[in-house]
């Protein structure tokens, strides 16, 4: 149990002016003064507190336990909870706090006891380090907005990416089966198409008459254009050698 310097009614205490506080753990009490950054056990608990998390808690880099449930904090959960590096137990149940979790939360690497319970966070759990070993499900229940694991309600934009990432799988995949099928029947295309002619010549007297016919015509008007061409190119070659 932690209690705080009795004050006048109306007065608001000052931790970081008074660094006054009152520790009662294992029987004894124990009364922080200068000192306050090495206590090492808090516990606020069902005490009718109001108002926000205090940031300057979390410069009581010596806390191991810190027990704040059961009160009406409201606000969100201080970014800087990360700079509590010696915490083993952390129970924030039962107030009114709200906003994500701060990512900061799994750089604690001694935490082994941890309850978030009925409040009001959102967003993503965060993961990494020592929370992936905090896997049940009712450190969390209470917190609609939650998602991720260890809840089974998953993300919204997990879904969004893995459908986005599905579909570009997909997209890719049928490319690659149109790319394999282009080329699997270009030769067999090609020896259809080279003996559907020749049947069609061999079998159709008329087309085979046409055929080599069409051939013959064009043969001999490529034969003519050249012949023009040259003799054009001699008479412009004639013309600048004996005229320069």
């Amino acid at each position: 149990m932690v209690a705080l310097d009795s004050h006048p009614a109306g007065t608001e205490v000052d931790i970081n002016y008074e660094e006054n506080i009152l520790d009662s753990m294992k029987g004894r009490e124990l009364e922080y003064t200068k000192t306050l950054k090495f206590l090492v056990s808090m516990d606020l608990s069902n005490n009718g507190i109001v108002g926000e998390i205090p940031k300057e808690l979390m410069d009581l880099s010596g806390l191991l336990n810190l027990n704040l449930s059961g009160n009406h904090l409201k606000g969100r959960i201080p970014n800087n909870i990360g700079n509590l590096t010696q915490l083993e137990s952390l129970d924030l149940s039962r107030n009114k706090l709200s906003g994500p979790i701060p990512p900061s939360l799994s750089s604690l690497s001694y935490l082994s006891h941890l309850n978030m319970s009925f409040n009001n966070l959102s967003g993503r759990i965060p993961t990494g380090n020592q929370l992936q070993t905090l896997n049940d499900p009712s450190t969390y229940i209470g917190n609609d907005g939650l998602c991720g694991a260890p809840l089974l309600n998953s993300c919204l934009d997990n879904k969004s990416s893995n459908g986005d990432h599905k579909h570009a799988d997909e997209s890719k995949v049928a490319d690659e089966t149109d790319f394999l099928w282009f080329y699997t029947g270009i030769g067999p295309g090609f020896l259809v198409g080279f003996l559907g002619v020749c049947g069609t010549l061999n079998f159709k007297k008329s087309w085979r008459y046409a055929y080599f016919q069409f051939i013959e015509n064009n043969y001999n008007w490529i034969l003519i254009n050249i012949a023009i061409k040259l003799a054009q190119l001699r008479r412009m070659f004639n013309k600048g050698k004996f005229g320069g």
